[in-house]
């Protein structure tokens, strides 16, 4: 099981940054300051593990964090 990041304790870019590491094999694009988080999302929704588990869309959220959150809870629920 993969190791999934607090993300409170990040910003988006250094966050996301990890989960790009972490999952290298994927192909995740390298997100900078000027990464719409919500594009950045999307790619990571599509990842197998990740869509089998029903990650919600990034969409329906306001903030990366919440979505961010909400990744974490759905993986923690569904191992």
């Amino acid at each position: 099981m993969a190791v999934l990041y607090d993300p409170r304790y990040y910003s988006f870019v250094s966050w996301a940054d990890l989960m790009v590491e972490q999952f290298a094999s994927n192909q995740l694009g390298i997100p900078n300051e000027s990464t719409d988080w919500r594009e950045w999302a999307r790619g990571l929704n599509a990842i197998d593990v990740f869509a089998n588990q029903g990650v919600p869309s990034p969409d329906i959220y306001d903030s990366w964090v919440d979505w961010a959150e909400s990744v974490i809870n759905c993986m923690d629920n569904n191992v």
